[in-house]
């Protein structure tokens, strides 16, 4: 017994070791690329907002500083459009009416919004953003929890990106979902190396065409 519990001590110890590793070097690769504020911040076609939930009809705190940080940006002729990406799987979670209803009341030019309806994950929405709308270089936007994972995914699958941090005050339970991304970060890297295809691929939307943000959804 006491032979298998210090194997299983040392392989606890191992994976530890990697873990941290491999975050390490994801953050190493990224950290430079996260801007704060819009001092010196470069200008892109493309702002890409991460779903992260709703109450009812209205967004999320996570969800809400992204949207403001998106708008901020489109308002501040750093970005031209926004692809918004989230989770749409049933009408009982339907984050992207949301977020779409939300920047059109704060101002966005509707037929500058794209609609990533299949965005389940950070993985599927970049790899969705490269494959389904044709983006090569993108600002991301989200809590810079989020960035180092979503920037390293985005530039290892050829769309070369930056982030934009939508941190502003304090967020429920975020010294849990930081303790997580060390896990998400992890696993990532695989995704990465083995070319995860993300659940749903669907028809091709070009970010230079005909947005698919529709009149009715404006009501």
């Amino acid at each position: 017994m006491k032979k298998y519990l210090k194997r299983l001590i040392y392989l606890s110890i191992f994976g530890l070791i990697v873990l941290l590793v491999v975050n390490f070097y994801v953050k190493s690769k990224t950290d430079s690329l996260i801007y704060h504020s819009l001092n010196e911040f470069p200008k892109e076609n493309v702002g890409i907002i991460f779903g992260a939930g709703i109450i009812g009809d209205k967004p999320s705190k996570y969800l809400r500083d992204r949207l403001d940080a998106g708008i901020l940006l489109y308002k501040s002729k750093k970005i031209n459009k926004i692809l918004l990406s989230g989770d749409n799987g049933n009408d009982e979670h339907d984050e992207l009416t949301v977020m779409k209803k939300y920047c059109f009341e704060k101002g966005v030019d509707t037929t500058k919004i794209y609609i990533d309806y299949a965005g389940f994950d950070t993985y599927s929405t970049m790899y969705r953003a490269k494959n389904i709308f044709k983006i090569d270089k993108a600002i991301l936007i989200t809590q810079e929890y989020h960035l180092n994972r979503a920037i390293y995914i985005g530039n290892k699958i050829g769309l070369a990106s930056i982030g934009f941090s939508a941190n502003l005050g304090d967020y429920r339970n975020y010294n849990y979902v930081c303790f997580r991304e060390y896990f998400s970060i992890f696993k990532s890297v695989f995704d990465v190396a083995r070319n995860r295809k993300p659940h749903f691929s669907g028809t091709e939307i070009n970010i230079d065409g005909i947005s698919n943000y529709s009149k009715d959804d404006k009501r």
